[in-house]
């Protein structure tokens, strides 16, 4: 027997490796002239290279991820049988989630918003990478805010949002903050404070007087009786307070005559409970529906037709405020119209967005322009208070670091400058890119000692000697170079030559443009205007 439960699907056993990509700033399309020194990032580019080319330096430090992928409705993989399409989907989801379980810092927590079409695979799927444990909440936001009248079978109402920790012995989840008093709290003082009661009794079955026999004792009812706590069988129970707390907090216990005769309650004020965990039930008048987000787009765009599946700022805040505090990192790699990015904006979080499409130009950058001009005023701009401000850079991804020439052979992708090519193989190796100014040689760093150097030239035994003659006692150096004489990379020990591109080609896929979702046509929320039964 296997010792965890997994998902297979054609196609799972052939990992996909994807090549680390830089991500290049494109600096006529970044906003930041009033915070140049914004951390925000609007990515375009596939995501899954994109989330490869953000490890090296965002591993471990992002505390929210929230995705809206592709919900695999039938119309998303227009080319593929039911079969195909399925495994494909789940192969692409699955290299995609590992990488962001890497992102994720060990207070963090991944939020994913499904239909009922793929929900429970990926939810077996999340369960095999995160561990069943840590495994958090299946939250069903209620997207439609009125049935479907015509609907053949069932009227959908709701969305799965799958919740799981990086570890759930440290992920940070709020509680919800709120001024509104629930219904429960249905009794009130002379000076107008709500409250509620709950019974003194204890009521777990197994909290009997054998076991508990301290919290076994007589209190007097209002007409002098005595009243010992009773379990639902007639036996000896507890109460679930000491004595010395009763005495204590006698002005809380209020006394409820029944049929049963005299029993003793205690008081819970609602205004000493604003702050509740968070509920697994999201009502749209909480969190939004899809009308509200339509809305919320044409009001932006003036055309609801700009995106067709957004989700609710509502929503999102609500994900925000549970998991997050300011200036944390938030991360979105299904960006699409940018609801993610502009909420995480007015709350005042740092963002990482990524959109593969003309959207991240059409509507992702349009959107947080307005954001930062103070031109949304819709969504959540009130409730957060928004005025306008801050800033993102707009970043591209690099071409292919390898490609082939007219023979088949690998070689330099020749739209590499020579800093370009020293900071990608240094992502290849493990290095951070950071030139010394005082020796040529240490472009990047490993660590304190160790360091690595790219350069398109041959490498001889003179210009090796001349490196070696500059080393410090203890210090490592890792050569990547065009050619090296024959036997040169056995002359120093703490010396390492290697060649480009031939160092690299077992690495990774080198020459993949895209390892899209293939989506011919996004699902379509149904039209939520002819849903009411007139």
């Amino acid at each position: 027997m296997p010792n965890k439960l997994e998902l297979t699907w054609y196609g799972k056993e052939t990992p996909i490796k994807v090549e680390p990509r830089l991500l290049i700033e494109n600096a006529a399309l970044s906003n930041c002239a009033a915070d140049p020194d914004t951390e925000n990032m609007l990515i375009h580019g596939d995501n899954l290279l994109a989330l490869k080319a953000l490890e090296r330096k965002y591993a471990g430090q992002v505390k929210c991820v929230y995705i809206d992928p592709p919900y695999n409705t039938g119309s998303a993989f227009g080319q593929y049988d039911d079969s195909m399409e399925h495994s494909i989907w789940l192969n692409l989801m699955h290299t995609r989630i590992r990488l962001l379980r890497n992102l994720l810092s060990e207070t963090g927590s991944l939020w994913i918003s499904l239909d009922d079409n793929e929900a429970h695979y990926l939810k077996v799927l999340c369960d095999e990478i995160f561990g069943r444990r840590n495994f958090i909440a299946d939250v069903a936001w209620e997207k439609s805010d009125s049935p479907r009248m015509d609907a053949k079978l069932f009227s959908t109402r709701y969305d799965h949002t799958l919740v799981y920790a990086k570890n759930i012995e440290n992920v940070v989840i709020k509680q919800i903050e709120s001024d509104a008093v629930p219904e429960h709290y249905d009794k009130q003082e002379s000076d107008g404070r709500r409250y509620y009661l709950k019974p003194l009794r204890a009521m777990n079955q197994n909290d009997s007087r054998e076991a508990r026999p301290n919290l076994y004792y007589p209190l007097t009812a209002p007409d002098g009786s005595v009243v010992y706590p009773r379990r639902p069988d007639g036996s000896d129970g507890t109460w679930r307070w000491s004595l010395s707390k009763v005495k204590e907090k006698t002005n809380l216990i209020e006394w409820v005559n029944g049929r049963r005769g005299w029993s003793p309650y205690y008081k819970i004020y609602a205004d000493e409970h604003k702050s509740r965990p968070p509920e697994t039930l999201w009502r749209f008048e909480d969190a939004g529906s899809n009308r509200v987000s339509k809305s919320e787009i044409k009001a932006l765009f003036k055309t609801e037709k700009a995106f067709d599946t957004p989700k609710p700022e509502k929503l999102i805040k609500l994900i925000l405020d549970i998991s997050t505090s300011s200036n944390d990192i938030v991360l979105d790699s299904f960006l699409g119209s940018g609801t993610t990015a502009s909420v995480a904006h007015k709350m005042g979080r740092r963002y990482i967005g990524v959109e593969m499409g003309n959207h991240a130009y059409t509507l992702c950058k349009i959107r947080l322009d307005k954001v930062i001009a103070g031109e949304d005023k819709g969504g959540i701009t009130k409730s957060a208070n928004w005025q306008g401000g801050g800033g993102y850079r707009f970043f591209e991804l690099a071409p292919s670091l390898i490609n082939e020439d007219a023979f088949g052979e690998a070689v330099i992708n020749p739209d590499y400058d020579a800093d370009q090519l020293a900071a990608a193989v240094a992502l290849h190796e493990g290095f951070t890119y950071q030139p010394d100014g005082g020796s040529f040689w240490k472009q990047s760093v490993g660590n304190e000692k160790s360091w690595l150097f790219v350069t398109t030239r041959h490498m001889t035994a003179a210009f090796l000697d001349s490196i070696h003659n500059s080393m410090e006692d203890g210090e490592y150096l890792l050569i990547a170079c065009r050619s090296f004489d024959k036997g040169l990379e056995k002359t120093y020990p703490e010396i390492s030559i290697k060649k480009i591109p031939q160092m690299l080609l077992d690495r990774c896929e080198f020459g993949k443009t895209d390892y899209n979702l293939n989506i011919v046509h996004p699902p379509v929320y149904e039209d939520e205007e002819e849903t009411c039964d007139e």
